[in-house]
């Protein structure tokens, strides 16, 4: 029998080795730095009727004393909270608050000095690098799939049916039960929240961006809800042609694209169109969706809203004076 055919193949290939064994040395690594902070959580929700109903999910831990994000659909309305660490410890959780517009939620862990995830900037995420998912789906045991960003700043529906906006997309695909678990850079570093919310997508995982998850926390920590005004928009970052920025003097190629109006929404009765470019709101610079948010969140009355808006004919920036109803968090 010749083997030399086999033999070729095997010694051709040999050269990948090096890179395969540094990109599971990058995996490997971020893994080791995230999983112990990653816990499973099992919820009880109890109806109107007093009937029990149970469910459960990922979260990960981002504070010593015991804060961890996962997402809004897995702990929200949560009567009763377990959280399985993967060192074998188990901990009844607290429901801090929950924000369905991005789902999001803010549990408390009753211990103290427990292992952390460090949260990176979603803002300084590429396309074509290394992601990873980590999930506890099993309690203690942890699922670990990997990949490369596909796209960044995807707008997508959430289970009211709005949009979320600020989403990471891969490849490495969302196991089950893996829902509000971490999105991991090579670097271990957490860049995303990863959700569920779309059932179809096979072979994808999708995660509410670090920066926004970060936003979010804070107001959930310090209040247990995100007032918020609601423009009725769906917009995604987007980079500027050059001469345009230059042209208006921007301080960097930065801004929202919008992607869609809703009818009867503040953004288009003051006028909003599909494919402006925001550029400004408030007087303050807008260059990503966290910047947009951070002018909307935390006021709780109706209220004018100017944004800086550049038209897709690159000729003019209009200011455009929107009326807009707050709608309460929680």
């Amino acid at each position: 029998m010749d083997d030399t055919p086999f033999l070729r193949v095997a010694g051709e290939h040999a050269g990948d080795a090096p890179l395969l064994d540094a990109y599971s040395d990058a995996v490997t690594r971020a893994v080791a730095a995230v999983r112990p902070a990653v816990a499973h959580v099992a919820v009880r929700r109890t109806d109107r009727r007093g009937r029990g109903a149970g469910g459960s999910g990922s979260a990960f831990v981002v504070a010593r004393d015991g804060y961890a994000l996962t997402n809004s659909h897995v702990a929200g309305g949560a009567s009763a909270i377990e959280v399985s660490l993967p060192d074998g410890r188990q901990f009844e959780a607290a429901l801090v608050g929950d924000d369905p517009d991005t789902d999001l939620a803010v549990i408390r862990v009753q211990a103290a000095d427990l292992p952390f995830a460090r949260m990176g900037a979603s803002r300084t995420v590429r396309v074509g690098e290394i992601a990873i998912a980590i999930g506890s789906p099993l309690g203690f045991e942890h699922t670990v799939t990997s990949g490369i960003v596909s796209a960044t700043g995807r707008s997508m529906a959430g289970y009211g049916g709005r949009p979320i906006d600020d989403v990471i997309q891969t490849d490495a695909s969302l196991n089950p039960g893996n829902s509000g678990g971490p999105l991991v850079n090579a670097r271990g570093e957490v860049i995303g929240v990863n959700t569920a919310t779309i059932r179809p997508a096979q072979g994808l995982c999708f995660a509410v961006a670090s920066d926004t998850a970060n936003l979010v926390a804070g107001w959930l920590i310090r209040h247990g809800r995100v007032p918020r005004m609601r423009l009725g928009l769906s917009g995604q970052p987007t980079v500027l042609p050059r001469k345009v920025s230059r042209h208006f003097e921007l301080d960097s190629d930065a801004a929202v694209r919008v992607g869609a109006v809703q009818p009867d929404s503040a953004a288009a009765r003051g006028g909003l169109r599909e494919g402006d470019w925001i550029v400004g709101c408030d007087g303050r610079r807008v260059a990503s969706i966290p910047d947009l948010l951070r002018v909307l969140v935390g006021d709780a009355s109706p209220r004018r809203v100017a944004l800086d808006v550049l038209r897709q004919s690159g000729r003019q920036v209009e200011r455009l004076t929107l009326e807009v109803d707050a709608r309460p968090g929680g």
